[in-house]
């Protein structure tokens, strides 16, 4: 099994955690997070510091995964990473009960948990999250850091800009767009398109107020 560093100690790390276990294919080493005591333990792996002591521990493992919920900051820590360590790869983990289509394509830096669908010729960009059970149907696009939350669903033909989420059992019908850093809130159902830099929901959903960048969501 090739060894891989984990970076973030929360809840959502644990939820990665198990995808990458369950896979079989990588052996975490280590966990990166500047905000616990290096040294102390997280779900039964050591704390080795924070993103500073890559270099020290390149030989340990120099592939990983960034485990941060928080689409923006993620975005942050993966270039931090780059700019310590420029020879640092970016797993991708798909749990086994997911299902992945014929002729769909996975980013690098991306983790797929269980029950989730891609289906085919869908394209998943680089350091998304597609958590339990959320559905990204045939020939959609999502752009890089982008995160359908748990239940979230998407038809066929959808666009999702880059670090935009799409929450909690929110659906979008077939052939709509969501621009760029936009919020598509929980159990919506979104039946047009939806500008970039919005928050919008209901049931058709509307966008309802403007977004900056970085604007937290969780």
């Amino acid at each position: 099994m090739k060894n891989i560093i984990v970076f973030g100690a929360g809840g959502h790390a644990k939820a990665v955690i198990d995808t990458i276990e369950k896979t079989g294919i990588y052996q975490i080493v280590g966990i990166i997070d500047g905000l616990k005591p290096s040294g102390t333990s997280f779900y039964g792996y050591e704390i080795l510091g924070n993103e500073q002591c890559l270099v020290q521990h390149e030989a340990l493992a120099s592939s990983g995964i960034v485990a941060i919920g928080d689409n923006w900051t993620r975005a942050a820590v993966v270039e931090k990473i780059k700019n310590i360590l420029p020879r640092f790869s970016f797993i991708t983990a798909v749990h086994p009960n997911a299902s992945v289509a014929r002729g769909a394509q996975i980013g690098s830096g991306t983790v797929i948990m269980a029950g989730s669908v891609i289906g085919s010729d869908t394209r998943i960009s680089e350091h998304c999250i597609l958590y339990a059970n959320s559905v990204a149907e045939h020939d959609t696009r999502i752009g890089n850091y982008v995160t359908l939350a748990p239940g979230a669903c998407t038809g066929g033909n959808v666009h999702i800009g880059d670090y935009s989420v799409v929450s909690l059992g929110a659906a979008i019908i077939h052939g709509k767009t969501i621009g760029e850093h936009t919020v598509i809130g929980a159990g919506s159902t979104v039946l047009t398109d939806i500008a970039a830099y919005m928050v919008a929901y209901g049931t058709p959903a509307k966008a309802l107020r403007a977004r900056v960048q970085g604007e937290r969501y969780l």
